[in-house]
């Protein structure tokens, strides 16, 4: 019998190999009367995906690489599996929006969630979001396709859930009304936060993925060593909240134990706190509007000392490109998602220097930025002529 008599949610998993899909499933599997896995996707891991699979027992699954599909089908088939396995990108936007299935855990790293997760917004599911490039790429074409089909959006990021949760329950965009000043974000700083500019210049791949407080993948590691995680999460909170630039704020707490505030007009300020697992805004999520065992181990307080200190745009330039990029509108928030990602893969393989980032980053900003956003092909322009630019300017450097 489920918990109170209530249908069990079922779910599509994009991303489910991935460290937040991982976490997602550790917290379903709690709560076996509550959620109900419909569909698990990923792209090349295919031990992984079996196992998750072999407990799980989804209808489908789906892996975004044809060669790893053709090496998944043949593992379910030897397991006598009752799972159809699927390829590519269509696939992906078949399961996240099934009728079968009412919420959506959009879970894909980089660009590549994007159409998925912006047809399951078309067709009215509850998302929870820890695509953040869904947002920073389409956040005005995506939150018009919420608004039109009712979709319900949670986040996952813990800064995004965390103002989620410091805010009213009744909040709908409107500021003034629930008397919000300004939303803070608040970063790690990353393994560079107390280098010096040179040093970090120099920061190898090894170091910028060893993150001091969260565990997380190589891409969103080496986002958050050069601050560009932070800055992606501006953007995603200028939709998610309905905020002007002016009205969110980062600041830098090496702890990672406020995951963010929010500050209103009469001088309080309300802070979400807990242990770094991503597990916590999961199972918010997940619960929402109840809250359920995450399987996370309590904040101890005691002995623990919190600070606060603003955030170096000279030595992290990447914060502040976010910054102009929300300013100047259009592609431009495309564009710097697209040369970042590139970018930073580049970085990973050995190719190109850690201030090569941000530097090719500017560079395709100051070519392609001031495009039009007003459709996903022209987002999907964006990102494929960013993807160049920036490619041919690391060429050069390389």
């Amino acid at each position: 019998m489920n918990q109170g008599g209530k249908k069990p949610r079922v779910l599509t998993i994009l991303g489910a190999t991935g460290t937040i899909g991982v976490s997602t499933l550790d917290v379903v599997a709690r709560h076996p009367d509550r959620f109900e896995v419909f569909a698990l996707t990923g792209a090349t891991q295919v031990e992984r995906m079996v196992e998750q699979c072999r407990t799980h027992r989804p209808r489908f699954a789906v892996m975004s690489e044809p060669a790893a599909a053709a090496t998944l089908r043949a593992r379910i088939a030897e397991e006598g599996l009752p799972v159809t396995v699927l390829e590519g990108a269509a696939a992906l936007t078949e399961v996240a929006t099934a009728p079968e299935i009412d919420t959506l855990m959009a879970a894909i790293v980089g660009a590549a969630g994007l159409p998925a997760t912006l047809a399951a917004a078309r067709a009215g599911k509850r998302i929870l979001l820890a695509n953040k490039e869904t947002l920073v790429v389409s956040g005005q074409l995506f939150m018009d396709a919420v608004a039109a089909s009712g979709a319900e959006l949670l986040p996952i990021d813990s800064e995004h859930n965390a103002i989620f949760q410091a805010l009213p329950r009744d909040f709908d965009g409107d500021f003034q009304r629930v008397g919000v000043k300004a939303l803070w974000l608040t970063a790690s700083g990353g393994p560079f936060r107390t280098l010096s500019a040179e040093a970090i210049a120099a920061a190898t791949p090894a170091q910028a993925v060893a993150h001091p407080n969260w565990v997380m993948g190589r891409k969103i590691s080496v986002d958050s060593a050069s601050l560009m995680n932070k800055g992606l999460e501006v953007i995603e909170a200028r939709w998610l909240f309905n905020a002007r630039p002016d009205q969110i704020k980062v600041v830098v707490h090496p702890q990672s134990i406020v995951h963010s505030m929010v500050e209103y007009a009469d001088g309080s300020v309300i802070a979400q706190m807990g242990t770094p697992d991503m597990r916590t805004p999961i199972a918010y999520a997940l619960g929402f509007p109840e809250r359920i065992d995450a399987g996370v181990s309590a904040l101890e307080l005691m002995g623990k000392q919190l600070t606060f200190e603003a955030p170096d745009t000279a030595r992290f330039p990447c914060l502040q490109l976010a910054f102009d990029a929300l300013a100047a509108g259009g592609n431009a928030a495309a564009v710097l998602n697209a040369a970042n990602e590139v970018a930073v893969a580049r970085f990973l393989d050995g190719a190109v220097p850690f201030n090569a980032i941000a530097a090719s980053i500017a560079h395709a900003l100051d070519t392609l930025a001031g495009g039009p956003a007003d459709t996903l092909d022209d987002l999907l322009d964006a990102d494929r002529q960013a993807r160049g630019v920036a490619g041919a300017y690391l060429e050069a450097r390389a």
